[in-house]
């Protein structure tokens, strides 16, 4: 425990730096930069990390294990049929086309994936044209950094007692073809950051169907820029308000 203690100051103060490439807002013409930086609240706290008794690790509300490398988030079904957006996202954020909903926070879970050495892709966050313009070119992305950010989603909750867990595509179907989506990984883009705000943080949008530019995960497959193209699969999914766990866990490609 010691030795996260000792390095988690230094692994915030990296993890929520500015990205290079982006320019800091320059200072109003009213005021000089040095009064607007008085103006500032005081940093918070970074957030703590504890070890529990099994041997697993809690950052907020998420729990996640070093040896096996598996993220598990507390979440709710928030909607059980109907089109969706959203595999998962904060409950204060675009939960009217979210399958599921979680109190945890973006940053947090972003924390964790680090912690635990996942490796991120930008390779589909759309690059900007001008400010809040979007093209279709994406970053270039080396194939071992693609293959490094394919993740498992998959969805874990008590059913008749006993503990069931499926692929999170399992609950997520094709509105032409009724089809499940495919179980296919999918990407990890570690969201960013943005005029000094980390961006999953401030949208609450976790993991993404239809491509969210800022969204922790994002589904690369077929139709993932159509937002019309996914339903709830609802004869698979529990009733509203059912507890589960959305669970990130490594693939083996």
């Amino acid at each position: 425990m010691r030795s996260v203690a000792y390095i988690f100051p230094i692994f915030c103060s990296i993890l929520f730096a500015a990205e290079p490439d982006q320019a800091k807002p320059e200072p109003t013409p009213e005021k000089p930069a040095a009064e607007q930086a008085e103006e500032k609240p005081s940093d918070k706290a970074a957030p703590s990390v504890k070890k529990l008794a099994d041997g697993t690790m809690q950052i907020g509300e998420i729990i996640f294990d070093p040896k096996t490398r598996q993220v598990r988030v507390p979440c709710t079904v928030n909607m059980n049929e109907g089109l969706l957006e959203f595999a998962v996202v904060h409950e204060n954020g675009k939960i009217h086309e979210s399958l599921l909903i979680t109190k945890a926070s973006a940053m947090h879970l972003n924390i964790a994936m680090k912690l635990l050495r996942y490796v991120a892709s930008e390779e589909l966050y759309a690059i900007e044209k001008e400010r809040g313009v979007l093209s279709d070119q994406f970053p270039e992305v080396e194939e071992k950094v693609r293959k490094a950010a394919r993740v498992n989603l998959s969805i874990e909750w008590q059913h008749e007692g006993k503990a069931k867990k499926v692929p999170i595509s399992d609950w997520i179907m094709h509105t032409r073809t009724t089809k499940p989506m495919s179980a296919d990984p999918w990407v990890y883009g570690g969201s960013m950051m943005y005029e000094g705000q980390f961006v999953a943080e401030q949208n609450g949008d976790i993991a993404a169907i239809f491509v969210s530019r800022g969204s922790l995960f994002l589904y690369p497959g077929k139709d993932n820029t159509n937002d019309e193209m996914w339903l709830a699969n609802t004869k698979r999914i529990p009733p509203q308000g059912t507890s589960v766990f959305f669970l990130i866990e490594p693939t083996k490609l």
